[in-house]
């Protein structure tokens, strides 16, 4: 398998293999081999693009820098998703995000396809005018496969609307007369970008949370408390008291839901952890995320690190270790920060009966399985954390009528298509033994296989 998540694809069809509602039009070999196919075409990407940037620094030395983009599936639509300016990025990295795009558009009935991103940098270690260059010449090593038909990239890790403005600005200059501005999102409003696109992630994910116990468990609270389904036991075991919520990850996803459960008038949640790159602060009787947040856009995004900055800001909190929030004792865990954060070595510290997965990939496929087999209930990346590329579609979609939507009109029709998402995913998971993960890649493999046998793509 080329990417992590072409085992769980793999998984999905075994699991519809029998299920003779599934392409009824195959059987036998001829079945077989349609489910080969599947798995083949679904478990690589169609492309990967590598390109060394040439950036002059100022101090007048020349790097060459990695970067990547992989175009996973286009079936449904052109290639989506964001590009990461991160250190650790390389190239198997950046094949499993755009997998996991092509599956999470899908599921959501997304019209766009999968890609990915990546430059291999620490942007906190260059210039604003050296990552204007570096961006500016990852647009012109792959403008080639860039378009706003073709392939449209979005923010990510590392980057933000600054950059897409500068990206967009450069694939104007090297494409004059042709459209543009859909050729990238999550772009600033002056440049033709959404209200509400940067707390977009955030949102959704909060909501998720917010939706199932809040919504879709009150709403069938009877159901549920004769229900022996794992999952079902410990979804109805967190309604109707306060819910302790530790956020890793404190971003623009993880500062966001953590200011939606501190203002939330649905839940009665309270966020007694929150962390970034430096420090885990904590306060049982819960943080005051207001501040936090305040505190943070004035100091490069960065939380507190001492007792002296905590008291002039009038926040309440102890210091810990930045990777203690995975270990304590909260109802809900929020993994807003990167892949790979919960695994095989420490997935037994995990308290929380409830994660949900703001970042892509914070859990091992092996932790995972072991959370799963202990009754913890994921909501996983594919459904949580899609506010930002379901926005992003609206960007998209603005910049093509040139008529732009209120910040509430956006919320409102985020939230319309996560619920219709989660309406169509809960009743069947919380009647069945799969996990939330296994079931939403049941159905996104089941929409993705129609569509390419429509297309003629199973022969």
């Amino acid at each position: 398998m080329a990417s992590k998540y072409g085992e769980i694809v793999e998984e999905s069809l075994n699991a519809l293999l029998n299920d003779t509602s599934f392409l009824p039009n195959f059987s036998g070999d001829e079945r077989k081999n349609a489910f080969t196919s599947l798995e083949s075409i679904l478990s690589t990407p169609n492309q990967i693009q590598k390109s060394f940037l040439r950036v002059p620094l100022e101090n007048g030395k020349i790097l060459r820098i990695p970067a990547f983009r992989v175009q996973h599936n286009n079936a449904v639509g052109p290639y989506k998703g964001g590009i990461r300016f991160h250190e650790t990025v390389e190239e198997d990295e950046v094949i499993n995000l755009a997998t996991l795009m092509t599956l999470k558009n899908a599921l959501h009935d997304v019209p766009f396809g999968g890609g990915k991103g990546g430059v291999v940098i620490n942007p906190r270690e260059f210039s604003e005018k050296e990552l204007h260059t570096i961006s500016k010449t990852y647009v012109q090593n792959f403008s080639d496969i860039l378009g706003p038909d073709k392939d449209i990239p979005a923010p990510d890790v590392g980057t933000g609307e600054r950059e897409m403005d500068w990206m967009m600005g450069e694939f104007k200059n090297i494409h004059p007369g042709r459209p543009y501005r859909g050729s990238f999102t999550g772009k600033s409003q002056m440049n033709g970008g959404s209200l509400g696109r940067r707390e977009a992630t955030g949102k959704g994910v909060y909501f998720t949370l917010r939706y199932m116990i809040h919504n879709f468990i009150n709403e069938n609270e009877g159901w549920f408390k004769e229900n022996e389904n794992r999952f079902a036991k410990t979804a109805l075991n967190h309604t109707k008291r306060e819910l302790t919520i530790g956020i890793q990850g404190f971003g623009n996803v993880g500062s966001v839901a953590a200011l939606e459960s501190y203002q939330c008038n649905y839940l009665n949640t309270k966020v007694v952890a929150v962390s970034d790159r430096n420090v885990t602060l904590y306060n049982g009787d819960g943080l005051d995320i207001e501040a936090l947040v305040d505190f943070t856009s004035k100091h490069n995004g960065d939380l507190p690190t001492t007792k002296e900055a905590l008291s002039q800001n009038g926040i309440k909190a102890d210091i810990q270790d930045r990777a203690d929030v995975l270990y304590l004792d909260t109802d809900v865990l929020i993994l807003a920060a990167l892949e790979d954060q919960i695994h095989e070595d420490n997935v037994d510290k995990v308290k929380a009966r409830m994660i949900v997965e703001g970042a892509n990939g914070p859990i091992t496929l092996g932790a995972d399985r072991k959370l799963s087999d202990e009754g913890v209930l994921v909501i996983p990346d594919i459904l949580a954390n899609a506010g930002g590329v379901i926005v992003s579609y609206f960007e998209w979609l603005q910049g093509r009528e040139t008529q732009f939507y209120s910040e509430e009109e956006v919320s409102t029709m985020l939230f319309k298509k996560m619920k219709e998402t989660m309406d169509e995913i809960f009743p069947q998971f919380f009647s069945d033994p799969f996990p939330l993960r296994q079931n939403c890649y049941i159905h996104t493999v089941m929409k993705l296989s129609d569509i390419m046998y429509r297309h003629g793509k199973l022969y």
